[in-house]
């Protein structure tokens, strides 16, 4: 008989092998099904926000199918689970641990928010240090007054994109188009918890889409002083056109609808900023010197 040799190193028969593929698919089977079910979804529903057929998620129920993990990724999508979570050991609605961490994703910012202050160490002052970062769109301003604030206060300026091309080895279009912008927020999650683990005297800027990560966007507020650099729509507009970048523009004459309904969805988010500066119809002169003014009177750097 034939012998297999799994992850951990232990010599398996075939047989043995074959046994304990059958035991994960009856369990991934049974926790697709228990998940749909919390959720009061039916097959059907479940199949169109999938994408996976019904023929494939009944064989998958089964404990029959033989499904790849790029359809089960999706189903794990479309029920708001990790996919580890489908094909670990530990049921995750048995483990307090991971219970909690599910429910911890799911959970609103302002929840969140209530739970970090519960279970982190320290006062927030403590965690954020003398790190400040600008969020908000591009063409706000946040690399120009970002990089001069750090020169006047004497402390490193770091853009997070910077972070990231240097980690992927390569530019960020580039980047996105190999990886997809699910690529992308992981290296950006991964690029933020060096600049924490490195720097605790910062200034930092951002990317505008950072906030659409909910435990991205936590983990910087838990970190950072934060300021929403904000402009007018039409400023942001012109400002990434002078900066030689027509890609908002080229071809699309609804470019200006789409970034006013951008901002519109961000607004909230943006605004859970301990502070906001505005640039719109203001020279670079006149909106450091509003920044440096804000960050003394809040205390932001020491």
């Amino acid at each position: 008989m034939s012998e297999i040799t799994n992850f951990r190193g232990e010599t398996l028969s075939e047989s043995s092998a074959d046994a304990g593929g059958e035991t994960l698919l009856m369990r991934v089977g049974e926790r697709v099904r228990a998940a749909r079910e919390r959720r009061g979804l039916s097959r059907r529903a479940l199949s169109e926000k999938s994408g996976v057929s019904q023929r494939y998620l009944a064989q998958l129920e089964a404990g029959d199918g033989n499904i790849s993990i790029a359809l089960l990724h999706r189903v794990a999508q479309a029920l708001d689970h990790r996919i580890e979570w489908l094909l670990g050991e530990e049921d995750p609605w048995q483990s307090d641990v991971l219970r909690v961490a599910e429910l911890f994703r799911l959970a609103d910012s302002a929840t969140r928010q209530q739970v970090l202050a519960v279970l982190q160490p320290g006062s927030k002052a403590d965690l954020r240090a003398r790190r400040l970062c600008l969020i908000g769109l591009r063409g706000a301003g946040k690399s120009t007054l970002g990089a001069l604030l750090g020169q006047r206060r004497g402390v490193p300026f770091v853009e997070l994109n910077r972070v990231i091309e240097e980690q992927s080895g390569m530019p960020i279009n580039e980047l996105i188009a190999f990886f997809g912008q699910e690529g992308y927020r992981r290296l950006e999650a991964e690029a933020l918890n060096r600049v924490i683990a490195t720097h605790e005297a910062v200034v930092l800027a951002v990317a505008g889409g950072i906030v659409a990560d909910p435990e991205t966007f936590a983990r910087l507020m838990q970190h950072f002083h934060t300021i929403w650099v904000k402009a007018s729509p039409q400023e942001h507009m012109s400002r990434v056109k002078a900066q030689g970048d027509l890609r908002p523009m080229a071809g699309n004459p609804e470019a200006m609808g789409q970034l006013q309904a951008l901002l519109r969805a961000r607004d909230t988010l943006y605004a859970q900023a301990e502070a906001v500066l505005e640039t719109s119809g203001k020279s670079v002169g006149q909106s450091l010197a509003e920044l440096e003014a804000l960050v003394e009177a809040e205390g932001f750097l020491g």
